[in-house]
């Protein structure tokens, strides 16, 4: 009896507990606010919330595995960045290859599906940098894991179509992860994305430089650059003291000289990747006539251009993980100079070894990339790449192949690193408008009107494309 007793009351416990579990569940609904939804996901953090009309804009951490492949070894913080619009619409998942801005903006394919956007800041990018860093874990794998598993916290609240978008490294960084993780993104939108998919054979680019623009406007720049070297030595020494000047050092790329020749020979690749056609004509940026021109003319003119300040320890530093890639995955393209004499050039286009400081070491993947062009050409899947005509970058890019669908390759005429949907020409702007919104599916009336479905703002929507290296993307 008292066993029979005894098993009752428990059953009366149990019974209660499992309903008042049940009663606190139906009265205590998740966290409703963007917010608080937002900071329930484990391992993500606030740093602040800015205002912005029509949407709510954070700033986030994001725990994240040094080592995808062993979780247990540590941890760092990843900064994101929530350009939120409403859970009911696209998400675009947006990142640049590099630092994360905090200040709000849209990508191109965030104001066509008019929807959310995700920035993920690159790991190895500071303040986005395990420490003790590990060089080893940074890798175009490990990144597209980083890519991942935001993907997957953030889906659960956002449960609309996706889209992953970048320029330049970015794009790179897009199509890597479309090809590890082909699951996740409903399509992908790479802007400039270089392909660098043999690094030891570049003379894509030499052929592009040959061509590009016209004969007066090549003659011009040719001339300028040629010049700068001719006159190194006070040339040189004005280096020097505007180093002094500025604390400058030069430890990493090995000397003064070696700065110097490295930013000159960035100047007609960087002239093309940042400037248009008609800047050639500008006497003030080109001197017209390079041999009767004044030093401090070809000086401020290789100055804007490339950037004295470049390859200096401090202009380095911030770019060590991108060089630290292109040393060990992503190559580097290496350009000849038909129109220097050779007693001019001491050392030739560098390679990006010689920019990652000594106590890194780096080894190279030479199937890296060919595994990614061999993934794209033949499994591509609601991929878009858009390339500008007179980019550099564009010489060696990716293509889509007999296997690959509903995917594309674009060229904006005329167009340099800024290259984007809206520089198409009409027909090309509209399809690839229409397959963008088709990829985040939208209203098919949308669809077929293929129009951006929000409108223009002039603080989100501007893209500056900053005046950066030229020896990276």
């Amino acid at each position: 009896m008292r066993k029979a007793l005894r098993w009752l009351l428990t059953l009366v416990v149990l019974i209660g507990t499992v309903s008042t579990a049940g009663a606190a569940t139906a009265a205590e609904p998740g966290p409703t606010d963007i917010k608080d939804r937002l900071l329930s996901i484990p391992g993500m953090s606030l740093i602040e919330e800015k205002p912005y009309t029509g949407y709510r804009y954070f700033v986030l951490d994001y725990t994240q595995p040094v080592d995808h492949r062993h979780p247990s070894k540590g941890t760092f913080q990843q900064r994101i960045t929530l350009l939120h619009k409403d859970v009911s619409r696209p998400t675009v998942f947006y990142t640049g290859g590099y630092n994360v801005s905090t200040t709000p903006s849209r990508s191109e394919p965030t104001r066509i599906v008019d929807g959310n956007q995700v920035s993920m800041e690159y790991r190895f990018f500071t303040p986005s940098r395990p420490d003790p860093a590990d060089w080893t874990k940074l890798d175009i794998w490990q990144a597209a894991s980083d890519q991942h598993r935001i993907f997957k916290a953030l889906k659960k609240i956002y449960t609309e179509n996706w889209l992953a978008t970048g320029g330049s490294k970015g794009g790179m960084t897009a199509t890597y992860y479309e090809r590890f993780y082909p699951r996740d993104m409903d399509g992908v939108v790479a802007y400039v994305a270089p392909n660098d998919v043999v690094n030891n054979e570049d003379s894509a680019y030499d052929r592009f430089f040959a061509t590009v623009g016209t004969k007066e406007c090549r003659d011009r720049l040719n001339a300028v650059q040629r010049e700068a070297l001719v006159r190194r030595e006070p040339l040189e020494k004005k280096y020097a003291e505007y180093a002094a000047a500025e604390g400058f050092t030069f430890d990493t790329v090995g000397s003064l000289d070696k700065a110097y020749e490295a930013v000159v020979l960035d100047y007609v690749w960087g002239f093309w990747q940042y400037a248009q056609a008609a800047d050639c004509a500008e006497d003030e940026l080109i001197p017209p006539d390079a041999k009767t021109a004044t030093d401090d003319q070809i000086w401020n003119s290789i100055d804007t251009i490339s950037g004295f300040s470049f390859y200096t320890d401090q202009g380095l530093a911030p770019y060590t993980p991108y060089f630290y890639q292109a040393a060990t995955q992503l190559g580097a393209p290496t350009i000849h100079f038909p129109h220097i004499e050779k007693k001019y050039i001491r050392y030739g286009y560098q390679p990006p070894r010689n920019f990652v400081p000594r106590e890194i070491p780096t080894k190279f993947q030479p199937y890296a990339m060919r595994d990614v062009d061999n993934w794209v050409r033949h499994n591509a899947r609601h991929m878009l790449y858009v390339y500008g005509q007179n980019d550099p970058w564009g010489s060696e890019r990716f293509r889509v192949d007999k296997g690959a669908k509903d995917s594309y390759v674009l060229t904006a005429p005329g167009m340099n690193h800024g290259a984007n949907v809206a520089g198409l020409v009409a027909d090309q702007k509209a399809f690839a408008t229409a397959r963008i919104l088709d990829w985040a599916d939208v209203p098919a009336t949308a669809v077929a009107e293929a129009k951006p479905l929000a409108k223009f703002d002039k603080k989100l929507d501007v893209r500056d494309v900053e005046r950066e290296p030229t020896l990276r993307p």
